[in-house]
């Protein structure tokens, strides 16, 4: 039985907080200028090393260590970052390089080091994301990149603000693996990381823009949600990523912030073999489920019952969606199933324990199979698991969900869960991908989520809201929907 986070009693969290003391200490130098060190709890401690080609990207991105060639703005537009410019020819694009930028070994930003970093995100194995179902090359032109992908694409600005093609100094490059400690262009320098237990930044006083306000940042990686939010109430943490909901009541409401998310949590059913093979059996899967006593029950209201794989964030989405055909259900007959899922999301295991008891009532058989996201992931993507419960951003990357459906849902999608292998969905995927921005590539978009809905190989059960902490004296955090900011130039400790 879950108890409510207002009964939950305060010695738990105390004690977490004691496990903490010293952690947010400080555990780089202290830059040059005034003020405190921001004191940073983060959630998922590094997969990959922060390796650039990974999800750990945007970790770096959230500390303003690593920068792209574009940013994008509230509305997923394109805008210059590293380069100031750019023209499309058909299938080429040319980007003008930023002058006067230096890398934080002191070596000189410029056309060639643009190339280096694409070609290594390009060449990676496997590539990042952001780079599924594209052809990429990039060469340098003077003080430009020319940037030629197979077919044409329209995304091409967007997709070179993923995080995950971060440009990085020659120094980081060594072998198969990229090292970013000392290697980036953002107003704060990675100094120092301690495997997955912590990591620092200082102050870069050459960075290219705005000189960052505060002396540095001290990162802890504190996967347990209930020792982030004591860190924060005790005063051990400045910021705190991810607040779990069940502690949300415990914290003080002015010091938290909730962001509609563009991330949703989706029941991802194998389609290639297994009882899920069957359409009959996913639509009575998706009969079984109730969104809305999840939302009620383990979220306490901090997120929106899900009517497709895109939410609230994404407004137009609900505008233009339409309703879907799905498959007739037939009644499960005692159907052996094995849900997996990871605890690094804290309510993942308990929506987890709810789907198991919701399926069993309509006739399946429920095995439970919860782990650590980096000891499950890969089992997941080998299709071992009959669902897997995962919580998704859907414009992570680029800012346009086209990306997140064709990683997810196309037949050679990198990271398709659900296995599935769908001609109508292809097709309307690479409808979708290959429209121009603006109305027309939105209404393809939902065409598309409408084409993966109708298989019922995925079933979304709600939209996150993200819960973040900031202390009181902390000014300038940023509340990013899609997680790229948290530290900025313009973030300081009072």
């Amino acid at each position: 039985m879950r108890v409510p986070a207002r009964l939950l009693s305060l010695t738990a969290v105390t004690a977490a907080a004691a496990l903490l003391t010293g952690c947010f200490a400080g555990t780089g130098s202290t830059g040059s200028g005034t003020g405190e060190r921001i004191r940073l709890a983060m959630m998922q401690p590094p997969r990959s090393g922060l390796s650039p080609l990974s999800d750990d990207a945007f970790k770096l991105s959230r500390w303003s260590t690593a920068e792209t060639l574009v940013k994008l703005d509230a509305r997923g537009d394109a805008r210059p970052a590293l380069a100031t410019e750019w023209r499309r020819s058909g299938r080429t694009w040319t980007f003008a390089i930023r002058k006067g930028v230096t890398f934080h070994d002191g070596t000189e930003f410029d056309a060639e080091a643009v190339v280096r970093s694409l070609r290594a995100a390009a060449d990676a194995s496997p590539e990042p994301r952001i780079l599924d179902g594209v052809e990429l090359t990039a060469r340098a032109d003077g003080d430009r990149v020319v940037v030629t992908t197979a077919t044409e694409d329209p995304l091409v600005p967007q997709r070179l603000s993923s995080p995950q093609l971060s440009v990085l100094a020659a120094r980081a490059y060594r072998g198969k693996t990229v090292n970013p400690v000392g290697a980036g262009t953002g107003p704060f320098e990675l100094t120092k990381v301690n495997g997955t237990a912590s990591a620092a930044l200082d102050r870069y006083d050459d960075y290219w823009g705005e000189r960052a306000k505060a002396p540095g940042i001290d990162v802890t990686f504190v996967p347990d949600g209930t020792a982030r939010a004591a860190a924060l109430r005790s005063g051990e943490a400045d910021i705190v990523e991810a607040v779990p909901v069940s502690q949300a009541a415990l914290l003080d409401e002015e010091r938290i912030t909730e962001v509609p998310m563009p991330r949703t949590n989706t029941l991802y059913l194998n389609t290639s073999g297994g009882p899920f093979a069957k359409a009959a059996l996913r639509a009575a899967a998706r009969e079984a489920i109730d969104t809305g006593s999840i939302v009620a029950g383990v979220y306490e209201g901090r997120a929106d019952a899900a009517e497709g794989l895109l939410g609230p964030a994404l407004p137009w989405a609900a505008e233009l969606r339409t309703d879907v055909r799905r498959p007739t259900a037939t009644k499960a007959k005692g159907e052996t199933i094995t849900l997996g899922t990871f605890t690094d999301r804290a309510e993942l295991p308990e929506v987890a324990a709810t789907l198991q008891q919701q399926l069993q009532q309509a006739g399946f058989e429920v095995r439970l199979e919860i782990r650590e996201y980096a000891n499950i992931e890969s089992d997941a993507l080998a299709g071992e698991f009959d669902a897997f419960l995962l919580s998704r951003a859907t414009v992570l990357d680029c800012g346009d969900p086209a990306a997140y459906l064709y990683s997810d849902f196309a037949s050679d999608g990198s990271f398709n869960l659900s296995r599935l292998a769908d001609s109508s969905v292809d097709e309307a995927l690479t409808k979708a991908g290959g429209t121009a921005t603006g109305a027309a590539r939105r209404k393809a978009v939902v065409a598309a989520e409408a084409a993966v809905l109708a298989t019922d190989a995925a079933i979304p059960l709600l939209h996150e809201r993200v819960v973040q902490g900031d202390a009181e004296r902390v000014v300038g955090a940023a509340h990013d929907p899609r997680e790229r900011e948290l530290v900025t130039a313009d973030t300081y400790v009072r």
